[in-house]
C-alpha cells in the first residue's frame, strides 16, 4: 500500500439518530488502520476529506429521521457531497497516487444488475449510496472508497469546487434528461440550492427566457446576483400564501413575456408547486420533478392528458462528474462556487447544521470544510 506518512488527526463523524441527535463521534477507519494499511480492499484508496456539503436530505434525515423508503434506524453518518486529498492506496490502483486531490462520487454501484448493465447506474438495484440509510455518510475525516467513484480534480478546482460537483451532477442530469433546448422558455421552481444550480445550468444549456419560482424574496434576490451580467432575461415569481395552483402558472407566463414555458424544471417536490408546473407549460411540453416530494401526490390529469404534456422524474445521476469538472474547470459554470454562503469546522459541525436548516440566516450551501 502507497500512503503519505503526515500525522493524521483522530477520525471523526456527524451522526444523527432515529431520536433526532446530531453529534460528533469517532469513525472508521481509524488512524491506527490507516497506518498499518490494513483498511483497504483491492480497487480501494483512502481520502481524507476536506469539503463538504450539507445537503437538504441531510437536514431531512436529522429532522424527520426519514426521506421516504429510506429510514434512519440507528446511528448514522450524514453526508454525500464531499472532495479531497488521496492519502493511500491499495496497490491495485494505478491511476491515483497519494496527494491527488479527487471529488467523490458517493455511490457504489453492483456493476451487475440491468441499470448498471445499461449504463443506469444510478437506478442500481444493490447500490450503496453514502449517507443513504443504512449506508454511512461521507461527513467524517477520513473515508475508504472505491478509486473508480474518486474522480481527480485539476490544479485548478479546490476541495470546495469538489464538493460542488455533486448538486450540480443533479441538474446536469436534469437538464439533460428534461431535452432542454437552446431557446427553450423555461421555468425553475424552486430557489434553493438544487434550484440555483439547475439555473445556472439552464443559462448555459440556452434557455430564454427564463422564470424562477420561490416563497422566499431573498433566495430569488439571490438567483437575480447569481446570473448578472450574463446574456439572457431572468424573472423571478413569489409565491404567496393563498396562490391557487392556476394564478402561480399565470404569473409563470407572465414572468416569460406571455409565453408558455416549453420545459419547467420542478426542484422542490412540493405538490402543489408540481401542479402549478403542470398548469403553465405548453401543449407538448415537458415538466420534469427533480426534487423529492411525498410518498403520494395528486396531479392535475386532465391537463397533462389534454396537453400531452409528459411528466417525469429524476433519480441522482449517472456518467456527468467528469462533464461538470470539464464545466467548472473551463468557467462556463465557474459560478456554482458563488452559491457557497457559510463555512464551518467538523467542530463546529451541529452550528453548521442549524446555519443550514434555519431559513432566517440566508444560508444558500453550508460547507464543512478542512476536516
Amino acid at each position: 500500500m502507497s500512503q503519505q506518512t503526515t500525522a493524521l488527526k483522530p477520525n471523526i463523524a456527524v451522526y444523527t439518530d432515529p431520536q433526532h441527535n446530531l453529534w460528533l463521534d469517532s469513525a472508521l477507519p481509524s488512524v491506527d488502520d490507516i497506518q498499518a494499511g490494513v483498511s483497504l480492499e483491492p480497487g480501494e484508496v483512502v481520502v481524507q476529506i476536506r469539503s463538504t456539503g450539507i445537503c437538504g436530505s441531510d437536514v431531512h434525515f436529522w429532522h424527520a429521521g426519514r426521506i421516504g423508503p429510506m429510514i434512519v434506524e440507528d446511528k448514522h453518518i450524514l453526508g454525500h457531497e464531499s472532495a479531497g486529498e488521496i492519502i493511500a492506496v491499495h496497490p491495485s490502483v494505478k491511476h491515483l497516487q497519494p496527494g491527488d486531490k479527487v471529488a467523490i462520487e458517493p455511490n457504489i454501484p453492483c456493476h451487475a444488475c440491468r441499470p448498471c448493465l445499461t449504463g443506469s447506474y444510478n437506478g442500481c438495484e444493490n447500490v450503496l449510496f453514502r449517507s443513504t440509510p443504512p449506508v454511512p455518510g461521507l461527513l467524517r475525516r477520513y473515508i475508504t472508497h472505491p478509486a473508480v467513484w474518486c474522480h481527480k480534480l485539476p490544479p485548478t478546482m479546490s476541495f470546495e469546487d469538489g464538493a460542488l460537483l455533486e448538486p450540480l451532477s443533479v441538474a446536469l442530469a436534469a437538464v439533460e434528461r428534461a431535452n432542454l433546448r437552446l431557446g427553450d422558455a423555461a421555468v425553475i421552481c424552486g430557489a434553493g440550492p438544487i434550484g440555483l444550480v439547475t439555473l445556472l445550468c439552464a443559462r448555459a444549456a440556452g434557455a430564454e427566457p427564463i422564470v424562477i419560482t420561490d416563497i422566499d424574496q431573498g433566495r430569488l434576490e439571490f438567483a437575480k446576483t447569481l446570473v448578472a451580467g450574463k446574456p439572457g432575461t431572468l424573472a423571478t415569481y413569489l409565491v404567496e400564501r393563498g396562490h391557487t395552483e392556476q394564478e402561480i402558472a399565470e404569473g409563470i407566463k407572465m414572468g416569460l413575456g406571455g409565453l408558455e414555458p416549453d420545459v419547467a424544471l420542478e426542484c422542490t417536490g412540493v405538490e402543489s408547486s408540481i401542479a402549478a408546473a403542470i398548469h403553465a407549460v405548453r401543449f407538448g411540453g415537458t415538466v420534469f420533478v427533480v426534487g423529492v416530494g411525498k410518498n403520494e401526490m395528486q396531479f392535475p390529469f386532465m391537463r397533462l392528458s389534454t396537453h400531452e404534456i409528459d411528466l417525469r422524474f429524476q433519480y441522482r445521476y449517472a456518467n456527468t462528474w467528469p462533464k461538470a469538472i470539464r464545466l467548472v474547470d473551463s468557467g462556463v459554470l465557474k459560478d456554482v462556487r458563488k452559491l457557497v454562503t457559510h463555512r464551518f469546522t467538523i467542530e463546529d459541525a451541529v452550528k453548521a447544521f442549524e446555519t443550514s436548516a434555519d431559513a432566517r440566516s440566508g444560508a444558500i450551501k453550508v460547507q464543512i470544510t478542512n476536516l
